[in-house]
């Protein structure tokens, strides 16, 4: 039986960002609002957002650059 290594690779690495992102808020914004409460864990929600820009910029680049070459090569 043949696997597919490149959505096996997919998947893991989305789920990966997936578990990523729920302990960065869980523990990360669920701390902040434990000690400082809800003003200062907006703020801290506002800083991921904006820190996740430049983040998302560069991943929709290089889609676009690898959708480019693969018509490229066709």
């Amino acid at each position: 039986m043949a696997k597919d290594l490149r959505k096996y690779a997919s998947q893991t690495n989305f789920r990966l960002l997936l578990g990523f992102f729920i302990v960065l808020l869980g523990v990360g914004l669920g701390s902040i609002y434990l000690f400082w409460g809800a003003g200062p864990a907006l703020s801290g929600l506002l800083c991921i957002g904006l820190a996740l820009i430049p983040a998302i910029i560069i991943w929709l680049l290089l889609a676009l650059l690898g959708w480019i070459v693969k018509k490229w090569d066709q």
